[in-house]
């Protein structure tokens, strides 16, 4: 077959003043000010791509809290160790963050810098003398808490409970020992055999599994709740992605008119589970999914500063 050329000049055009453009000079960034407030430092977010998801993060939460729904941040361990638990706990304190959950390592940090104000070992070190995993206090206090804790309390009740009972110097920054004297629901979502508590003689995987079980009851209540909250996915990858979409499927089956909810994603990466089972298939049921990609360090405290803010204090 034999081919020409194509005529461009037959091509039709239009004036880019009738064109439809996705940004536009009145979103862009502002510049930097000295003195400026953090009110003036949001407001010169650009607003496009992720400056209008943390604007959308933002108005959700506010709109959710105003309306008296709740506000729940499930959490990996990376969040503790980069030192964001006090804003956490400020929000638990404001009324902002309404519930918890989190996977098996969170606590493991919480406790530690609860007993003694740090956490976070060289694990490399630790391997060569085989050492990794083996503080005593950490896992002696968790296993206590456990022991004490009758069958109707689950794991992140007990260790809360168990910090406050025992005085722990730091338990004002702690997450669990906060909910505990708030009376907030926070759960742990325990995969046996991934926490160093588990490499210990005293470990009861029948008292850990019973106790993580009746948190998973516990917080497929809280997402039964979920209607016109904000469900926030923080540093889990794979456990909490994988509980909450379980969670959501036996609030449906129960009959939870789940609608109007928004789902959050942060992470450093985007992982497959959180984008797919916290930010897609559950938004596509009757809510809003959204992504935000950075450092936990920077965009918690950026998202905080904003809701309390807008909030009022």
């Amino acid at each position: 077959m034999a081919y020409e050329p194509v005529d461009l000049g037959r091509l039709r055009t239009r004036s880019l003043a009738d064109r439809p453009s996705k940004v536009r000079v009145e979103d862009f960034a502002r510049p930097a000010r000295a003195g400026a407030s953090f009110a003036e430092f949001y407001a010169a977010l650009p607003r496009v791509l992720a400056g209008q998801d943390v604007r959308a993060v933002v108005d959700a939460i506010v709109r959710a809290r105003r309306a008296g729904r709740p506000v729940v941040v499930g959490l990996g361990a990376h969040v503790v160790k980069c030192g964001l638990g006090p804003v956490l706990v400020d929000l638990m304190e404001r009324g902002v963050v309404t519930a918890l959950a989190m996977n098996g390592a969170v606590p493991i940090h919480d406790v530690e810098l609860a007993l003694v104000g740090h956490t976070s070992e060289d694990v490399e070190a630790g391997l060569r003398e085989g050492a990794f995993g083996m503080a005593r206090e950490t896992g002696a206090l968790i296993h206590d808490a456990l022991a004490a804790a009758g069958p109707d309390t689950g794991l992140g009740a007990a260790i809360g409970r168990r910090l406050l009972a025992v005085g722990a110097p730091y338990a004002h920054l702690s997450l669990l020992a906060t909910a505990a004297r708030l009376g907030l629901p926070a759960t742990v979502h325990v995969a046996i055999g991934t926490d160093v508590v588990h490499m210990r003689a005293e470990t009861s995987g029948a008292a850990l599994g019973a106790a993580s079980f009746l948190d998973f009851r516990l917080f497929t209540s809280v997402v039964a709740d979920l209607a016109g909250g904000v469900y926030l996915n923080v540093g889990s990858a794979v456990i909490l992605p994988e509980v909450f979409l379980k969670a959501f499927t036996i609030a449906r089956n129960l009959g939870a008119d789940l609608r109007d909810f928004t789902t959050v994603d942060l992470d450093m990466l985007s992982h497959y589970r959180p984008r797919t089972n916290v930010v897609q298939r559950p938004a596509a049921v009757g809510g809003r999914g959204i992504s935000l990609t950075g450092r936990h360090e920077l965009l918690i405290p950026l998202l905080a500063f904003a809701v309390v803010d807008a909030l009022g204090g």
